[in-house]
């Protein structure tokens, strides 16, 4: 049996291959063929002649598999390997590149380079996947939109504790409001929010993360999906009662103005606060606000629109009430509230049989009906203490050793006996019999 040749193509060959059959077979002429294959009519005559010539192998480039004459020598690239190996053998090519030029006199490209180490498995193809993300334009006014986090780091450095900062930043003029705290929570961010409203004004939203202090954690009951409502934090029930809108962020990268802003802090307002030997939250916060002025002079944008989308504190609104914890829990008989372990006694006449308390920033609880109307209270300190019933002492049938035997305890309540071990699992036994005959 003849062997038969094996020739390799590629796709783009084997195009060509089949018109240039047709052309040779005066099914098309040489102008159509080279429209086809986009190559001059030239290059269609010599390509057919030698398929003449060769047979179907002509149709392939002579210089194929033939070494460039740009190629350098085998020792020379082992010789850069070695170095690598040596030196650099954790660098990427980029880096180690650079390196061999600037230190080992070794001038070669980081591609070149790359494709040396994979063939010597040196190195590894990585391969980046990124997800796809639209570029999205500022807001045009000032005040239309916050964006808010917490970073958590060692802002003092060695001296002081670790604290979180907390900030906002407009995202329309990057003009920036923060303070450090102790945590991450719900009276901090409220503290904060506080506080920029009393500076600026309410503005038009929110755009956060899905930190359990801004979005709640909770499932839904089933009165909240038979009306449609979805679980609130504290902070964003508070937050939707001022009338903003909450937006949450599905990934960092969302609300890149603020982990920008915080990457940008951790190395200038570090070395900042190590010049001026801060070492507190208290002294912290005492230079922020002769900072953030600076810089939001110097890294601020001018907003599209000169308008201002803050809305200003209506008079008489009070700001606690709607920023604070709130909890509903149900009056007692005797009139009294119990709240985080504390008693409240309530002296305003009430026919609620539910009252909601209000946690202040400050500390203060305030106890609201549902109309609105604030109920005076006063927190019993000291409770009376029942007078102790006295103790039966019964003879046990069987003493125990150990004196905190629960055995003991219930005795000593006043009840009977428990029935002895061996009687219990007779009894059990004689159950178990019991219901097997009427299985059977």
């Amino acid at each position: 049996m003849a062997e038969k040749d094996i020739i390799i193509m590629r796709q783009k060959d084997l195009k060509q291959l089949h018109v240039i059959h047709k052309v040779l077979e005066k099914r098309i002429k040489q102008y159509e063929a080279s429209k086809i294959v986009g190559l001059s009519t030239r290059q269609i005559r010599r390509k057919s002649r030698r398929v003449l010539e060769e047979g179907d192998k002509g149709i392939i480039h002579r210089s194929r598999g033939k070494p460039s004459h740009n190629a350098k020598p085998e020792e020379f690239k082992e010789k850069v390997r070695e170095i690598y190996r040596k030196k650099y053998w954790d660098f990427g090519p980029t880096l180690a590149s650079e390196k061999l030029e600037e230190t080992d006199k070794v001038k070669i490209s980081d591609e070149t380079l790359r494709q040396w180490l994979i063939d010597s498995g040196d190195w590894q193809k990585r391969k980046k996947v990124k997800k796809h993300r639209r570029w999205r334009e500022r807001k045009k006014y000032f005040g239309e939109m916050l964006q808010g986090d917490g970073s958590h780091h060692k802002w003092f450095e060695d001296r002081g504790s670790k604290c979180v900062l907390m900030g906002f930043i407009d995202d329309a003029t990057s003009r920036v409001y923060a303070k450090f705290y102790e945590y991450e929570g719900t009276i901090p961010v409220m503290d904060l929010m506080k506080k920029y409203i009393r500076k600026y004004g309410i503005p038009g939203s929110l755009y956060m993360d899905n930190h359990s202090t801004y979005k709640s954690q909770k499932k839904a009951t089933i009165e909240d999906e038979l009306a449609g409502r979805k679980p609130l934090s504290q902070f964003e029930r508070g937050i939707k009662n001022l009338g903003m809108g909450f937006i949450h962020a599905r990934s960092p990268q969302a609300k890149g103005r603020i982990e920008r802003l915080f990457k940008t802090f951790q190395d200038r307002v570090i070395k900042e606060m190590r010049l001026a030997d801060i070492s507190s939250i208290r002294e912290g916060n005492q230079f922020l606000v002769g900072y953030l002025p600076k810089y939001n002079k110097k890294f601020g944008v001018i907003a599209k629109k000169a308008t201002d989308m803050h809305r200003k504190l209506s008079d008489g609104m009070d700001l606690d009430a709607y920023l604070c914890i709130k909890t509903l829990r149900t009056i007692r008989n005797d009139y009294t509230v119990n709240h985080n372990r504390k008693l409240y006694q309530i002296t305003s006449r009430t026919k609620d049989k539910k009252v909601t308390i209000e946690e202040r920033i400050s500390g203060k609880i305030v106890l609201r009906e549902d109309s609105g109307r604030v109920l005076d209270s006063v927190e019993i300190k000291s409770r009376p203490r029942k007078q102790s019933e006295k103790k039966v002492q019964i003879k046990r049938k069987y003493p125990s050793k150990d004196e905190t035997h629960p055995w003991k305890k219930w005795i000593e309540r006043g009840y009977p006996q428990n029935p002895s071990y061996e009687q219990r699992k007779k009894k059990e036994a004689k159950k178990k019999e019991k219901r097997l005959l009427l299985v059977h």
